[in-house]
C-alpha cells in the first residue's frame, strides 16, 4: 500500500510537471531496464490483461481489440524509454475524447500499472522513471473535469 502511496503521489506531482517534460529526453538505460521490446511486449501483455478485467477501468476497453492495443502500446512505452520503436498511434486526445475518463480512472490505470511492472520485476525506481514520462499524458487522456 505504501508504494502504490508513493507512485501515486510521484504521478501526481508529475501531473503537475511542465508540458516539456513530455517532450524530454528518455532516461539513460530505461529502455534496457525495463528489458528492451521483450521485456517491454511482456509488460504490456501483463498490463493490459489486468485492465481490461480491473472493474475499476475495463469498461473503457470494451470496443478495444486488445492485440491492437498491446501493440500499440508497446511501441509508445518502447519509444518513450529510448528503444528503436516508432510509435505511430492516435495522439492521446484523439484516442480518448470520447471515452469519459476522469482522474479516478486515470489513478486505477497508473495502479494496474504498477501492478504489471511489480510483476515483471522492475524495480521501483525504473518504474518511477516510466511513469513520469506517461504522467503528463493525463492532459489530453482525461476527458471528465
Amino acid at each position: 500500500m505504501k508504494k502504490t502511496l508513493m507512485a501515486l503521489g510521484l504521478a501526481g506531482a508529475c501531473l503537475l510537471a511542465l508540458p516539456a517534460l513530455a517532450q524530454s529526453a528518455a532516461p539513460a538505460g530505461l529502455y534496457q531496464a525495463l528489458g528492451e521490446k521483450p521485456g517491454i511486449d511482456r509488460l504490456v501483455d501483463d498490463f493490459v490483461n489486468r485492465a481490461v478485467k480491473d472493474p475499476r477501468i475495463g469498461a473503457h476497453f470494451k470496443d478495444t481489440k486488445p492485440a491492437a492495443l498491446k501493440e500499440s502500446l508497446a511501441d509508445q512505452f518502447c519509444q518513450l524509454s529510448g528503444g528503436p520503436c516508432k510509435y505511430e498511434g492516435a495522439d492521446m486526445k484523439s484516442a480518448h475524447a470520447d471515452m469519459q475518463i476522469n482522474k479516478g480512472h486515470f489513478h486505477a490505470l497508473v495502479e494496474v500499472l504498477q501492478s504489471a511492472m511489480d510483476a515483471q520485476g522492475i524495480p521501483f525506481a525504473q518504474q518511477n522513471r516510466l511513469l513520469a514520462l506517461l504522467a503528463p499524458m493525463h492532459r489530453d487522456v482525461i476527458t471528465v473535469h
